[in-house]
C-alpha cells in the first residue's frame, strides 16, 4: 500500500537519460556538463524511484551515486528518516551501508524530494557465494555492541532517533524514551494499533491483545529491572527493517570485491534484539548467522527467555504489516500474542 507516488519519467529506461537537477548539482559540487542520470534497478519500496549518477571529476575519474526520488510529503518523510538512519549505520560500521551525501526537493519540481547515496554495486553477488572483508554478522555485532550517542540536551544516551523513519511505508514515532520497555510499548506496539484500527477499522480483539501485552507482558519480559539482572540495556543502533531482501553483497566505493552489506534502514535507537524480530519473520540468513553473531554479541539474560523476547520483538512487524497490508498478517500477530499473555500475562504495567 505505497504512500508516495511513484515518479515516471524517461530516466528509467536504459537508453533515456534526464538533465539533472540544480538542487542535486548543488548537493553534490557536480559539474552537470560533465554529468548523466541514468535508470537504476533496486532501492527497495516500489513507491520510490530510482537512478543512477555518473560523473566525470576533473582528473578523468569518474563517480557514482545513487539516487531514489518520490512526490508528496511521505517522500520527504521518507528520505529526511533514511538520510539520518544510513549514516547512523555508516559512522558505526562504514563497511555495512552506503553513506547519504544528503536529501531535499528537486528546484525545478519542489513536489519531488530526493535521496542521494554512496552507489551500491550488486552486479556481482549472483556470481559471489562468499564474501570478503567482515562478515555480516560480524558487522552487526559491531553495530550492536557500539552505544548510542547522547542527544543534544539529554545526560544519557535514549531510545528512540532524532529523525522520524519509515518502516515500509509506516511512517514510526520514534521520541526519545529513557525507559525500553515504555519505547517498546508506547513508540512501538501502541502506535502500529492505531495505524492498523485507522487502516483496517477498529478491532476490539486486537486492540486488547495489545493492551494486555503491553500491561502484562512488557514488563515481565522487558522490563528495565528485569532485563541483564535489573541493569537493563544499553540503546544502540539497529537497521529496524532486516529481512532479506534489505541484504546483500555488494561493492561500495573503496571496496575491490564484494562484501555484506545492507540498505533501505529504518534504524533507532533500541535494544539489540530487536533487530533479530523482523529476521525471524522472514528468515534468509542461514542456520550459521545467529551462531556466529552470538558468538559475539552474548544474548541478553535471562537468557531462557531469549526466545520469548524475539516472538515479542516480531510482533511488531506482524502488526505494521497488518496495518500496511492488511490479510493474514493478522492471525500472525494474534498468535504471538496470546501465547505471551498466556505465558507471561497478568505482572504488571507500561
Amino acid at each position: 500500500m505505497p504512500l508516495i507516488q511513484t515518479v515516471q519519467t524517461a530516466l528509467f529506461s536504459k537508453t533515456a537519460a534526464m538533465k539533472i537537477d540544480s538542487a542535486v548539482v548543488a548537493l553534490l559540487k557536480l559539474d552537470p556538463e560533465q554529468t548523466t542520470v541514468s535508470g537504476a534497478g533496486g532501492g527497495g519500496m516500489s513507491s520510490a524511484s530510482t537512478s543512477k549518477i555518473t560523473t566525470t571529476l576533473p582528473d578523468g575519474t569518474k563517480m557514482n551515486y545513487f539516487m531514489k526520488t518520490g512526490k508528496g510529503k511521505s517522500a520527504e518523510t521518507m528520505f529526511k528518516g533514511e538520510h539520518a538512519s544510513l549514516n547512523a549505520i555508516h559512522s558505526v560500521v562504514p563497511t555495512l551501508c552506503p553513506k547519504s551525501f544528503g536529501h531535499g526537493k528537486f528546484s525545478d519540481n519542489p513536489s519531488t524530494s530526493f535521496l542521494v547515496t554512496d552507489y551500491l554495486d550488486l552486479s556481482g553477488r549472483m556470481s559471489s557465494k562468499s564474501s570478503s572483508g567482515m562478515t555480516l554478522a560480524q558487522k552487526l555485532a559491531k553495530l550492536h555492541t557500539t552505544p548510542a550517542p547522547i542527544p543534544s540536551g539529554y545526560e544519557k544516551p535514549q531510545f528512540g532517533f532524532p529523525a522520524t523513519t519509515c518502516c515500509g511505508d509506516t511512517p514510526q514515532d520514534n521520541t526519545y524514551t529513557p525507559s525500553w520497555a515504555d519505547f517498546y510499548a508506547n513508540r512501538r506496539l501502541r502506535f502500529i494499533l492505531s495505524q492498523s484500527n485507522k487502516s483496517n477499522g477498529p478491532d476490539k480483539e486486537l486492540t486488547s491483545l495489545v493492551e494486555k501485552t503491553c500491561t502484562d507482558v512488557i514488563p515481565r519480559l522487558i522490563g528495565d529491572d528485569h532485563l541483564n539482572n535489573g541493569k537493563g540495556v544499553t540503546p544502540v543502533v539497529i537497521h529496524g527493517d532486516l529481512w532479506s531482501g534489505n541484504a546483500s553483497q555488494g561493492k561500495l566505493p573503496g571496496m575491490t570485491s564484494p562484501e555484506d552489506v545492507v540498505y533501505d534502514s529504518s534504524a533507532c535507537y533500541a535494544h539489540s534484539e530487536f533487530e533479530l524480530g523482523i529476521m525471524k519473520m522472514f528468515g534468509g540468513f542461514g542456520g550459521g548467522f545467529l551462531k556466529e553473531y552470538h558468538e559475539l554479541v552474548p544474548k541478553t539474560e535471562p537468557v531462557e527467555e531469549y526466545e520469548d523476547r524475539v516472538r515479542l520483538y516480531e510482533l511488531y512487524h506482524h502488526l505494521n504489516h497488518y496495518a500496511l497490508f492488511g490479510g493474514g498478517y493478522r492471525s500472525g500477530a494474534v498468535g504471538i500474542m496470546r501465547g505471551l499473555v498466556g505465558k507471561f500475562g497478568g505482572r504488571g504495567e507500561v
